[in-house]
């Protein structure tokens, strides 16, 4: 077993609330691994947008340490976890723990009622070492590095489960707005995997670059564009067979919802708290379909890395030192950062 320390570093959250920032400490227990759980030593963590969510008191937090898209190796094992795992690269993920007992996760865990989440109600991965039960670990394929796969632990399984729920045929119209994106460009590679055709939704001559570089359709400048005339004529005045909506507000919704076809079907990602602007008559006369969805199946993730590691979808990453991840939070907030942040753990 690798030796380890008594303390080690961390970012602490005291209460979340308005204004709150984290805390870099270095006096934070190293835990020890109970039964059927492994401690692992995390090399690095992507950061998301919910991270700040949580941090600010937007959405429910009890832990006092954020983060769920962390990378790293098994060190020591719990009794009751087979010695072979030591030393593998793992990803820690959103869903951290499940019942495995109820009806819900007879169907889907990723909807368990009883779920653990890092970041929420257990301790995440902004710190250098987490216990983690082994049966949710993913385990990472040799041909990815860390950096590149823990944006796949949450934003990546995220944008393909929401995709795959759509449940388009090859050659059907796909809406993304916001697709240049830390899950949007992830989007666009997956959904061109998929055979489908993107029609891209962001600003800048940047963003067009690289949405119609990952293999868009076509890109429309939400601000130099007439993105509703534009979409009509392009899927012959129908509008998109789907449509995944990234954004977080009403606006957002409004729009996605307003390009969809009659029996199209909308996945709801972004985390709007106003009330869907549809009404129910309109969703009748229609046939429209609207799904809510959150990070992925076990399975989902396997496709997804399978996919990454033959090199057919990678993440645009900006790398950070462990001591800038309040500026890197920062940066979230105001959407400063371009595609997916990941900040590295101290390795003493």
């Amino acid at each position: 077993m690798t030796a380890r320390k008594s303390f080690q570093t961390g970012a602490w959250v005291e209460a979340p609330g308005p204004g709150v920032r984290i805390v870099i400490r270095n006096d934070l227990p190293v835990p020890s691994p109970s039964s059927g759980e492994v401690l692992i030593k995390l090399e690095c963590t992507g950061v998301c947008h919910s991270d700040v969510y949580s941090i600010l008191g937007r959405t429910p937090m009890t832990a006092h340490i954020v983060g769920h898209e962390g990378i790293g190796k098994i060190i020591s094992t719990g009794s009751g976890v087979a010695s072979d795992v030591l030393n593998k690269r793992v990803g820690v993920k959103w869903l951290y723990n499940y019942c495995g007992s109820c009806e819900i996760c007879a169907k889907d865990v990723t909807y368990c009622p009883n779920q653990e989440n890092p970041g929420r109600n257990v301790a995440g991965t902004f710190q250098q070492y987490i216990v983690s039960p082994i049966k949710p670990l993913t385990f990472i394929p040799d041909a990815i590095s860390s950096e590149l796969a823990a944006p796949l632990l949450c934003a990546g399984v995220t944008i393909y489960s929401a995709i795959a729920k759509l449940r388009l045929k090859p050659g059907e119209w796909l809406l993304l707005p916001g697709a240049g994106g830390g899950l949007g460009h992830l989007g666009v590679q997956i959904a061109h995997i998929f055979g489908l055709k993107v029609i891209a939704v962001d600003t800048g001559e940047d963003k067009r670059k690289l949405c119609v570089d990952l293999g868009a359709t076509c890109f429309l400048d939400f601000k130099a564009s007439d993105v509703v005339a534009s979409v009509k004529e392009m899927t012959n005045g129908y509008g998109v067979h789907g449509a995944v909506c990234l954004a977080s507000s009403k606006a957002g919704y409004t729009q996605a919802l307003s390009l969809l076809r009659n029996l199209g079907t909308l996945v709801c990602i972004g985390l709007a708290t106003e009330a869907l602007p549809i009404t129910p008559f309109e969703m009748v006369i229609r046939g429209i379909n609207i799904l809510g969805s959150s990070v992925g199946t076990e399975q989902e993730m396997d496709e997804l890395l399978k996919m990454a590691a033959e090199g057919k979808v990678k993440a645009l990453v900006e790398v950070f030192d462990f001591n800038r991840l309040d500026e890197v939070l920062q940066k979230l907030e105001t959407n400063e950062i371009s595609g997916r942040a990941v900040v590295m753990l101290p390795d003493s």
